[in-house]
């Protein structure tokens, strides 16, 4: 990478609920936060973050009648950029964003973290060095990669891949739901989905869970979770709305259909932490591991971390927007320890 001079104090890779109230903070204690947002329509790290797929969203304090996740999102990034936020686009530095979450972003195609100052590059050409930087690209939710899976997904049709985000909507409510996988984060959402649902059908492709025993009884001894054993699923059946997924049998190849009101994904989550190259310590799942699980230091000093690319358990906008919170606030206190305050 080319040094092109200016050192900047923060650089923020990500831009969910983490990204964006990082940015916030940053911005109001006068460090001039840059961010890379992420590019639209990516496989990887998206501006807005998992909440762009997500239509209402009525669990976060402050929005008694619920916002649309894309739109809560605007306003995230409308009020950090009220503060002095800048935003790495393809036409250059902006601390406006006319195109909103839409718009022509750069994502981070290469990050140097070898040596102080470190080095950013845009996937757009733009490069930066920075004193400190902020990881928070997030995780993304497994799918089965059915056509229609996704379409349902993105439309609001009733699929989903959080259940305590999305269980308590009215359009799932005294339905039929489905749930699938079969390990303790599948159990745990059919469970929850038993509040609302009037039955819960865990859709898992082998004879029994891979879930620990106590959540593996928990279910089975639940009047309103059934089981669909050796299926898979291999089409999800609606237009506006889903209506049934067909199942594949594992053993005996046959298929069937199984009507649902409602579809969610527990297959797992992958976070975006393949960019990294290894130069910071992560766990077994791949997630990036603090130092102190109270703050946001990472293995390199002047890294920090939050949100879904470090949290494997909570994930959810309150948690990570809380986590961006702290990162803002832990590199300030980072720069003046430093003098480049």
């Amino acid at each position: 990478m080319s040094d092109n001079g200016n050192i900047e104090k923060v650089v923020i890779v990500g831009s969910g609920p983490a990204g964006w109230t990082a940015a916030l903070y940053a911005s109001r204690a006068n460090l001039s936060p840059l961010v890379f947002p992420g590019r639209a329509l990516s496989k990887d790290v998206i501006p807005g973050g998992q909440l762009m797929l997500t239509t209402d969203v009525e669990n976060y304090p402050g929005f008694p009648d619920g916002v649309k996740g894309p739109d809560m999102m605007d306003l995230f990034m409308r009020q950090s950029l009220r503060f002095g936020t800048r935003i790495v686009t393809d036409d250059g530095i902006a601390t406006e964003a006319e195109g909103g979450l839409y718009g022509q972003f750069q994502n981070v195609d290469e990050l140097d973290l070898s040596s102080q100052p470190f080095r950013i590059r845009g996937d757009g050409g733009h490069e930066a060095k920075a004193h400190a930087v902020i990881i928070a690209t997030g995780a993304k939710a497994n799918w089965l990669g059915i056509e229609n899976e996704q379409r349902l997904a993105t439309s609001g049709g009733g699929v989903s891949a959080c259940a305590v985000c999305d269980g308590a909507l009215p359009m799932f409510r005294d339905k039929v739901l489905g749930v699938v996988g079969g390990g303790d984060s599948a159990v745990e959402e059919a469970t929850y989905l038993t509040k609302f649902a009037s039955k819960v059908y865990i859709i898992h492709r082998r004879d029994q869970l891979r879930a620990s025993k106590i959540m593996a009884d928990r279910a089975k001894d639940s009047p309103k979770i059934e089981f669909a054993w050796n299926k898979v699923v291999t089409d999800v059946l609606g237009d506006k709305h889903i209506s049934a997924v067909r199942l594949k049998d594992t053993v005996k190849n046959d298929e069937s259909t199984l009507e649902l009101g409602g579809l969610f994904l527990a297959i797992g989550h992958t976070p975006a932490t393949e960019f990294l190259n290894g130069q910071l310590e992560l766990d077994k799942k791949k997630y990036i591991k603090l130092k102190d699980p109270y703050r946001s230091y990472t293995s390199v000093d002047g890294v920090f971390a939050a949100g879904d690319c470090v949290d494997s358990v909570y994930r959810q906008a309150i948690t990570a927007a809380g986590m961006g919170c702290k990162a803002a606030i832990d590199v300030e206190r980072w720069l003046a320890d430093k003098g480049l305050e």
